[in-house]
């Protein structure tokens, strides 16, 4: 099963988040969330939260991070895994779709997360992602409709982003039950890798997760 952990970009300096990205990939790492920071995260619990707060107190830019993954020393012949920016449509809006899609490419990152974007409005943006060379991630949550879900899936790229519960990220104890159900259905719909976030913290979690899901 892949191991996709997610780091905040300038928590606590972009130094730092350099360095956190090259000892992941040096753990072996299958691939690397990023996170944005932004000021009105919608689906972050408190640690990411704090986490946001702290990189933006210091006035972080988006340039700034894109520069810093642009400029990260990757040994040659060493294991780069892939980098999956966590950001909001506001982000992307801000910059220009294009020009944002264009520049995260520039820097590295081979795909985006945009938990903002519902999917029935993501089309455009699918389609600019995937011009400059990037997957747009799309996210499934336990609320999501079987026709909605069919949606998602006819234009999903990379692989999907199965939310373990609704609600925001955070530490919990046990998964529903009703998680396994999900995924066995969804592994009968799709070829692509499902990857589950939201709440996975233990390692029994993890295991219980083992055969349904392809990445945590």
């Amino acid at each position: 099963m892949a191991f996709m952990p997610f780091i905040t970009a300038g928590d606590p300096d972009l130094d730092f988040t350099r360095d956190l990205i090259l000892e992941l990939a040096r753990q072996q790492v299958d691939l690397i969330e990023v996170g944005f920071p932004y000021s009105d995260p919608i689906a972050d619990g408190p640690v990411i939260q704090a986490s946001y707060t702290r990189a933006l107190a210091k006035k972080l830019h988006v340039d700034q991070i894109l520069d810093c993954l642009a400029s990260i020393p990757w040994p040659a012949g060493g294991h780069r895994p892939p980098l999956v920016g966590m950001v909001s449509y506001a982000i992307v809006f801000r910059m220009g779709t294009a020009e944002f899609c264009r520049r995260a490419r520039q820097a590295g990152l081979a795909g985006l997360i945009v938990p903002d974007l519902p999917a029935d409005e993501a089309d455009e943006t699918t389609q600019v992602a995937r011009a400059a060379g990037l997957d747009l991630i799309q996210l499934i949550a336990p609320t999501t409709t079987p026709a909605r879900t069919q949606r998602i899936l006819s234009s999903a790229t990379g692989f999907l982003y199965c939310i373990s519960v609704a609600g925001t990220t955070g530490v919990r104890t046990t998964l529903p039950e009703e998680l396994s159900t999900q995924l066995r259905w969804l592994k009968s719909q799709t070829q692509l890798p499902l990857a589950v976030g939201f709440g996975i913290s233990r390692p029994e979690q993890v295991a219980e997760l083992r055969g349904l899901a392809d990445g945590v």
